[in-house]
């Protein structure tokens, strides 16, 4: 085998050559990178689009609701300074009020103190008469006690000897009776 021979043109025609496929190449990459980028530029706006669409009315409704926001602010605002006012001109009376409640509180306690040593004092003197009630009952209790064992000794005593007498006048009438009917 035998190298042929190399001559000018044909390291020229073979440099052309591989130039050449270098180039093709390099068209074939940057159409790849070409169409890529057009397929991820798609993607991207189909994303902004969607984006878009989701936060729009969001967008919206948030400058809605700034504006009403800085419309309730107005309003709160002109609120507050209307209840300063009131609380101005209030609470002076609101403090002599509560000067009133205290200066009342005060006589009620002063008041109850009163009450309560006075219920004391005739809870002793109900409890002293109660004492003295049920001794007097007691002794009334006990004499009558007394005056019943007294008239049930005084009565009961005749009685038994009567109740005697008679049951022994009974007998003697009964055993008389039976000596009568029974033959001699």
């Amino acid at each position: 085998m035998q190298i042929p021979k190399l001559d000018n043109q044909t390291i020229l025609l073979a440099i052309a050559v591989v130039t050449g496929l270098a180039v093709l190449l390099q068209t074939i990459i940057l159409l790849a990178i070409s169409v890529t980028l057009r397929k991820s530029a798609g993607s991207i706006r189909k994303e902004i689009a969607s984006l878009r669409a989701s936060l729009m009315p969001v967008i919206y409704d948030t400058q809605e609701m700034l504006a009403n926001s800085r419309d309730t602010l107005v309003s709160a605002q002109a609120f507050v300074a209307n209840a300063q006012g009131v609380l101005t001109r209030i609470s002076p009376k609101v403090e002599e009020a509560v000067g009133n409640v205290a200066e009342i509180a005060r006589g009620l306690r002063a008041q109850t103190a009163q009450l309560q040593s006075s219920v004391q004092e005739i809870m002793e003197r109900v409890r002293q008469q109660s004492n003295r009630v049920d001794h007097m009952v007691s002794g009334v209790l006990d004499t009558a006690d007394r005056a019943g064992g007294f008239v049930n000794d005084v009565v009961a005593r005749p009685v038994r000897q009567v109740s005697s007498i008679l049951a022994a006048a009974k007998a003697i009438i009964e055993s008389l009776r039976g000596r009568g009917a029974q033959p001699r």
